[in-house]
Parts: C-alpha cells; structure tokens; sequence
C-alpha cells in the first residue's frame, strides 16, 4: 500500500478523549443526535480561520494584544503571536474555529482531545496564502448554535486529526514517476490540474462516503497524479472522476473511484480505478490503481 505523502503530513499521535464526542457535547452546540444514529465520519479539505464568537471575547483580545509587543508585525503576525503565547490560551479555547471549503463556512471544528488546540493555532500562518490546505478528519455532530459562533450555524466537527500545509508543497512531495524526474516543473503542473479537478467537485465538503474517498486519494496517494501525468503526455484529458459502491462490498463499505481519461485526437475513453474502504473515521486502500472494465 502506498505510504503517506509525508512532506504534507502532521500526524496526532496523542491520546484521545470524549471532549466533544457523542455524549459529551460542547456547549452551544445543538440536539444530540437520536441513539443508534451511525457516526457520520468527515474527511475535508479547507481552510482554517479563527472567529471571535462575542464582542466580549474580541475586546478582551484586543486588551492581550496591547500587553504585548507587537511592534512591526502585521494584524496577522500579531494574531498568531498573540495565540502562540501560553498566557493567551484561554483565549485560544474561547475561539470559535471555522473550517471553510472553497470559501464558504462549512463546520465549527472543536478537538476531541483538548491538547488538541495546538494544532488548530498552528492552522493559523502568519502570512497567509492563497494555497493554504487544512485536512480536517473526525466527527460530525450536531449544528452550531447561534451563541456559540457569533451567529454561525453549520455542523460541528469533533476532529481527531488535522494537518496544515500548501498545494505547492503537496505536489512538490509527489514522487516522480520515471521519465519524468528531470521536468519537475511540466510534472507539477499536470498533478496540479488532477488536485484543483478533485477540489472543485460540486459540494465536496468531505462528509459522504464519495468525497471522502476523494479528498483521501487526493493528499494520501500519490499514484493518481502519476496517471494523470502519463495520460496528459499521450494527448488524453481527464473526462470524468466517478465513484461508486464497489462489487466487494460486504460488511464493510467499499467505494471504486474511477479515472477517465479521454483521448483528444481518437475520442477513445481509457479508465483507471482503484478500491478505497471508507467504512471508519479513517479510510484506507484496499487495492492498487489498475486498468479499469466495465461489466
């Protein structure tokens, strides 16, 4: 099984609790959900952005920004320093901590492991670019209450792991397929067109099964871009990215994701797939990307 695409990955190793989890909401957070409900499991790419959920919260940061030296920096430096410092985490906690996917607020992100806010200021850079990328991977719950957002009210997340990187970085940590080791730059770009087709997919918020499998392949798997770069070299376009319940399907939820690749010229269709189990909190693959047949 392919390994991590490690440059981008910032594992939580640490212990988990039940801060957030099924029994033990946070507070502003709306009805439980009914007992026996299945977990619904989230796996999204976004952004991460702090948000003061009160006026009260705000001024009081503001008054902990004026007792430090914040001298030369930028709003933004000042706002990661100000998180950064121990003294202020009180404040950190107090913090409502949006997710947004392709620029609109999609969950309130709370961790499961309240050591776990180390990675939520982390998400924080202090010069922001355009390609930022968080990967969110944890529980949906219920929907924020208006106090507990300053009025926002989309679903919370109890997240187990998050990682921060940028697009660059996660295409520049791609291994080369061979042939294509000394044109990094012609390699980039065609994985790149593979990320940005996979992100752009209608109302991928990474909660169902379809969008978790993709965002999964897209920062786990590194042979996808490999394909896409040998079908871009012979004069094919991506046509279609397709998921569907794969025939090995048991006990377990099993999805196939499917690559089409066009030829520009003949038209002819080349398909590749391969399996991914989605069935817990974390996916994983069942088989290799390989040479696809309709049946």
């Amino acid at each position: 099984m392919e390994s991590d695409i490690e440059a981008t990955q910032q594992a939580d190793d640490g212990p988990t609790s039940d801060v957030a989890g099924p029994s033990t909401l946070p507070a502003g957070a709306g009805p439980a959900p009914p007992d026996g409900a299945e977990p619904a499991y989230v796996y999204a790419i976004g952004r991460v952005e702090p948000r003061f959920p009160s006026l009260a919260v705000e001024k009081e940061f503001a008054q902990a920004l004026a007792r430090s030296d914040a001298a030369g920096l930028t709003d933004r430096e000042a706002l990661r320093q100000a998180l950064a410092d121990r003294a202020n985490r009180y404040l950190a906690r107090r913090l409502c901590w949006v997710l947004s996917v392709e620029n609109l607020d999609t969950y309130v992100l709370v961790p499961r492991d309240p050591g776990d806010l180390d990675l939520l200021i982390d998400a924080v850079r202090a010069e922001p670019a355009a390609d930022d990328l968080d990967v969110v991977v944890g529980h949906r719950g219920p929907v924020a209450l208006p106090e507990m957002c300053g009025g926002l009210t989309v679903p919370i997340v109890a997240f187990d792991q998050l990682w921060s990187f940028t697009r660059d970085a996660l295409l520049s940590s791609i291994p080369r397929p061979e042939g294509a080791e000394n044109d990094q730059d012609r390699f980039e770009a065609m994985a790149g067109e593979l990320f940005d087709r996979l992100m752009q997919l209608a109302d991928n918020a990474g909660a169902t099964d379809q969008h978790r499998a993709l965002n999964y392949l897209a920062v786990r798997y590194p042979a996808i871009y490999a394909r896409a770069a040998q079908a871009y070299a012979d004069n094919a376009s991506l046509s279609a990215v397709d998921v569907r319940p794969s025939r090995l399907a048991g006990i377990r939820t099993i999805v196939d994701v499917v690559f089409s690749f066009t030829h520009r010229e003949t038209d002819v269709t080349d398909r590749s797939f391969v399996r991914v189990d989605v069935t817990e909190e974390f996916p994983f693959l069942v088989s290799r990307l390989a040479p696809f047949f309709e049946r």
